[in-house]
């Protein structure tokens, strides 16, 4: 039977290695431990010349050795943090290596034969949260400070870390708390309190829940935040798609012939634009085909767009407007999308009576950008029209206060329904009991998202995804 991770977290001195480890890059690699026996293996391991203080929060300069020959592994640095001030909230050590891999590697395995497990991917931030150093809010914000692919990400993150998201939540919890308290207190003194507000009880119900609300709607934000805007190429064969993704992205990611169908699969790649991290598919032309295997291509081009948060229908300035053009605008209209006449170059003779007839078959709402992407011409207008259309669709996470994850949100949105249900009771006049019910859900279900009511298995879930040494 596997034992979990939480019920064995303090039982035992930890180590992994904390940053990341590029073979021959990197000027310095760290190696972590956590736990009791944390500055007895670090003695065990660590000359520190002359008369060096092993004190708390004081960085010691020496060597590491192997403790039997003694042989120098590192000219090295290390850092003590004591407990309870540490980020784990137990006895913390961290040997500053030289990076690379050789160097990290031998001193991690000196650690562990010393007596230290490794640590499990996110264990270090499971103790912190144990020891109450963090909420689950702020644990959850430490990965995605980490994995942050913005400025806007990363500063939601620290709004998180901060406690932004678990301060409204507790509120939240509180009020719903109260609220409870009051109902159960009419069902068990009732003959000694005065009869319940109801006007109060519906005012409490209705402030709570414009503020999940208000939360719940962070959730697509959060989402984009994280893992990025998705932005699909799509057009007719052969009108430049995968020159401007690779253009755009200064790359070779995607294979450019004159022959039309090419790209027979989504090929990705990722930018920040204005500060936006985007991942940019490249589909498959869309035209009617025989051949069963560009037909695979092309029906994974039309999932790309239904998957899209911004479509960049592409068209060739020398070619026009054709029959499939008013198809591909049609599947494209629910979505917020630009159209991207691209070839320029090839109609600079006369260039309006080319692009003209275009511009004639879209709508109002269609923001145009001209450009040539096998001269890299156009692109920074590109990049301002999107930016503008992205903020016009109401897709931008900039400014955000706080942003939910998936299971944040999955856990907020089943305290809604919950708070929904006990109006309905009582619009049901139905008894007090009933009332609780409901109540007493939606306050587990917000104590799930800060962790103040959460299991084992849900707690290996959410740390199993952080990186080790984290």
């Amino acid at each position: 039977m596997a034992t979990s991770r939480s019920s064995i977290v303090q039982a035992e001195t930890i180590a992994a290695i904390a940053t990341a480890i590029v073979p021959q890059q990197g000027s310095v690699g760290i190696v972590r431990l956590s736990g009791a026996e944390a500055v007895e293996i670090a003695r065990h391991l660590f000359y520190a010349p002359g008369s060096q203080a092993w004190e708390s929060h004081r960085i010691l300069y020496g060597f590491i050795r192997q403790p039997k020959t003694q042989q120098v592994i590192d000219e090295a640095l290390l850092l003590l943090m004591y407990a309870p001030r540490s980020f784990t909230r137990e006895d913390v050590v961290e040997f500053h290596c030289h990076g690379g891999i050789m160097a990290v590697q031998q001193v991690l395995q000196l650690c562990l034969q010393q007596g230290a497990r490794l640590a499990q991917p996110g264990e270090f931030s499971l103790r912190a949260f144990l020891n109450g150093r963090l909420d689950l809010t702020q644990a959850e914000s430490v990965a995605d400070l980490v994995g942050a692919q913005s400025p806007q990400a990363a500063q939601a993150a620290v709004a998180g870390l901060r406690g932004k998201l678990a301060q409204s939540l507790r509120q939240l919890r509180s009020d719903c708390l109260d609220l409870l308290a009051e109902i159960e207190a009419r069902i068990d003194f009732e003959d000694d309190l005065p009869p319940l507000d109801l006007d109060w009880v519906r005012s409490r119900l209705d402030e709570t829940l414009k503020t999940v609300r208000h939360i719940l709607a962070t959730a697509h934000q959060g989402e984009l935040l994280r893992a990025g805007l998705k932005v699909a190429i799509i057009g007719r064969p052969n009108v430049g798609k995968s020159s401007l993704l690779n253009a755009w992205s200064k790359s070779d990611r995607a294979i450019v012939t004159d022959l039309p169908g090419t790209t027979r699969d989504i090929v990705e790649s990722q930018l920040v634009v204005g500060g936006i991290p985007i991942q940019v598919l490249d589909t498959a032309g869309i035209r009617e085909s025989s051949n069963p295997v560009e037909q695979m291509g092309i029906q994974r081009s039309r999932a790309a767009v239904q998957r899209a948060d911004l479509v960049l229908l592409t068209v060739d300035a020398a070619g026009g407007w054709a029959e499939e053009e008013d198809l591909l605008y049609e599947l494209i209209q629910p979505r917020p999308h630009l159209v991207v006449i691209n070839k320029i170059d090839l109609v600079d003779s006369d260039p309006a009576a080319r692009i003209e007839p275009i511009l004639a078959q879209l709508g109002p709402a269609s923001p145009v950008v001209q450009l040539s992407a096998s001269q890299s011409r156009g692109l920074e207008a590109l990049e301002q029209t999107l930016l503008k259309t992205v903020e016009a669709s109401n897709l931008s996470a900039a400014n955000l206060d706080l942003a939910i994850n998936q299971r944040q949100a999955g856990a907020i949105a089943k305290a809604q329904n919950a708070l929904q249900q006990v109006q309905a009771t009582i619009q049901a006049g139905l008894p007090l009991d009933f009332w609780t019910i409901d109540l007493r859900a939606a306050i587990q279900d917000l104590g799930e998202v800060t962790g103040e009511a959460v299991t084992e298995s849900m707690l290996d879930e959410i740390f199993s995804r952080f990186c080790i040494g984290k």
